[in-house]
């Protein structure tokens, strides 16, 4: 049963207000539901802002000291430690340390675990909401613990650059068997589409194909062993998990944070003199070619999350709006790209801005593979009778070979 149209609204930010400035709408059984303009909205405008119903860090990058609140995401690190250990400079000193918004005073532990949070705000409602079951208290560094080789098994098939997380999992799941009104959150979580295919299209999602039967057999015994429980017994299945699964791969919104990107917008919006200005802009950019030498793009604290409105969001190859997260934690803002008139569909792009330059039979391939549908948005109609090659085909023709690390595309590292 899907979500009723009330509770689509239900994480944003003044819910109220929003309701009266969107609106989901069920468009046809190819496209499902979207989400429409009831007022306009001028280029830059805010759309709505929304809480996820659970969002986590990707494991790979917890692992490697990028470090983030449990609950809201929101980077812990100062700008300063940051920039420090993003360049490789560990006497790295920057100027206006003040502009930095991080508190580590505020920060806390689980009492229980060494699990860290932003506040106490944030540790009372992680504790409130799944931490309980979560939690590993004295056992948080045991190898042999169910949800440690769980973590374990997901990292081993699932490598950088990550896309989701199977944690995303673990919270739905101990969000339901902590909830006293448990109907609430299976109703809530049933809004997210969790095909496992387009049996019309004949497209399969690409991680639930023959070649990755083992990895998810290994990924459902532990997931089961970890979690297992008889209200969720459907998502415990073989079927029910490949369900599950797809869903944190076909709903799952990217999220990044940065104290260090904070630092630098908080810079931007000085008022200095011009010699100031150059100064302070010089040291950035030095800053940034010595974080690019040491780090190379990995620049964020990054996990995923479920957002239910944005979820109603229908993909377009020129999209009219773009979620981001300019609070430095998991608070999405979606935002106009263009102007918006009332009754127009508000779309996003699937696609990062480097994908979407793509051909058009490689943005196709990368949709369907992950997403699921064949994209007719009106750039990928005006390309209809472009050659049917993909950008690294196109490139080969160019004599510029392929890119670097096709050779990985069989790997299991996109959801």
């Amino acid at each position: 049963m899907a979500a009723p149209i009330d509770d689509m609204f239900s994480r944003c930010v003044d819910p109220g207000k929003i309701s009266n400035c969107v609106e989901v709408r069920f468009i046809d059984n190819v496209k499902g539901k979207g989400l429409f303009a009831k007022r306009p909205f001028k280029k830059g405008d805010t759309i709505f802002t929304e809480q996820p119903l659970v969002s986590s860090q990707f494991l790979w990058n917890a692992l490697y000291k990028y470090r983030a609140c449990e609950y809201c995401l929101h980077a812990l690190e100062t700008a300063e430690e940051n920039a420090r250990r993003l360049s490789g400079l560990p006497g790295l000193s920057l100027p206006h340390p003040e502009l930095c918004k991080v508190r580590p005073d505020r920060h806390q532990a689980c009492p229980q675990c060494p699990v860290m949070y932003c506040s106490a705000e944030c540790r009372q409602a992680a504790w409130e909401q799944y931490h309980k079951v979560l939690c590993l208290g004295p056992s948080h560094d045991d190898p042999d613990h169910p949800i440690n080789k769980l973590q374990d098994a997901w990292r081993s098939v699932h490598y950088p650059p990550e896309t989701s997380s199977i944690m995303l999992m673990a919270r739905m799941v101990a969000t339901i068997k902590q909830a006293q009104d448990k109907g609430r959150w299976q109703r809530l979580f049933s809004n997210f589409c969790s095909c496992t295919a387009n049996e019309e299209e004949e497209i399969v999602h690409k991680l639930l194909g023959e070649k990755f039967q083992g990895q998810l057999a290994l990924l459902r015994n532990l997931f089961t062993t970890a979690l297992q429980d008889d209200h969720l017994s459907q998502w415990f299945t073989p079927e029910g998990f490949r369900s599950l699964f797809s869903l944190i791969g076909t709903n799952g919104q990217g999220i990044g944070t940065s104290s260090l990107s904070q630092w630098v917008h908080a810079c931007d919006a000085l008022e200095l003199s011009g010699q100031q200005r150059e100064h302070l802009d010089a040291f950035i950019d030095q800053l940034y070619k010595d974080i690019d030498k040491e780090t190379g793009d990995f620049l964020n604290c990054e996990g995923s999350g479920l957002f239910l409105l944005q979820s109603s969001c229908n993909h377009s190859c020129v999209p009219n709006a773009e979620a981001s997260f300019p609070d430095n934690n998991n608070l999405l803002h979606l935002s106009a790209l263009s102007d918006i008139s009332p009754g127009e569909e508000i779309c996003i792009s699937y696609l990062d801005c480097c994908q979407r330059d793509r051909s058009r039979h490689s943005r196709h391939k990368i949709l369907r593979e992950n997403y699921l549908f064949i994209c007719s948005c009106q750039k990928c109609m005006s390309q209809m009778n472009d050659a049917d090659m993909t950008s690294e085909d196109e490139e080969e023709v160019e004599g510029e070979g392929e890119t670097e690390g096709d050779d990985m595309e069989d790997e299991m590292t996109d959801v």
